[in-house]
């Protein structure tokens, strides 16, 4: 079965297709702004990397969301329930954890199926 990498840097690719199925690499949102900011910012980033893969936030299978502080988790569901409003939400954790700068509030990756 063929493997499709795309956006591929010499660390990752940002999307990586496996037969019907989309697998995204972390995705953060812009650096010293809030948790409201970051958030939108990260899920518009998943919307173009699912359309760039043929898929769309329709076919989301699970998210796993880090956030740098559990204090931020109802401000990011605000903004994630106004995103899946729409669709029946994918199977989701979350947690808190040490990101790769300080500055960075939430991260978050997602398995899609092709649409």
């Amino acid at each position: 079965m063929t493997i499709i990498k795309k956006q591929a840097g010499p660390r990752m690719s940002q999307i990586v297709i496996h037969g019907e199925t989309v697998y995204l690499s972390g995705q953060v949102g812009e650096i010293d702004t809030d948790i409201t900011t970051q958030t939108q910012s990260v899920l518009a980033k998943i919307e173009a990397l699912l359309a760039e893969a043929g898929s769309s936030k329709e076919h989301l299978l699970s998210a796993t969301i880090w956030l740098k502080t559990m204090d931020d988790f109802a401000a990011m569901n605000s903004v994630w329930d106004e995103w899946v409003k729409d669709i029946v939400p994918p199977a989701r954790a979350c947690g808190e954890s040490r990101l790769a700068h300080d500055s960075l509030l939430v991260e978050i990756t997602i398995t899609a199926a092709i649409a």
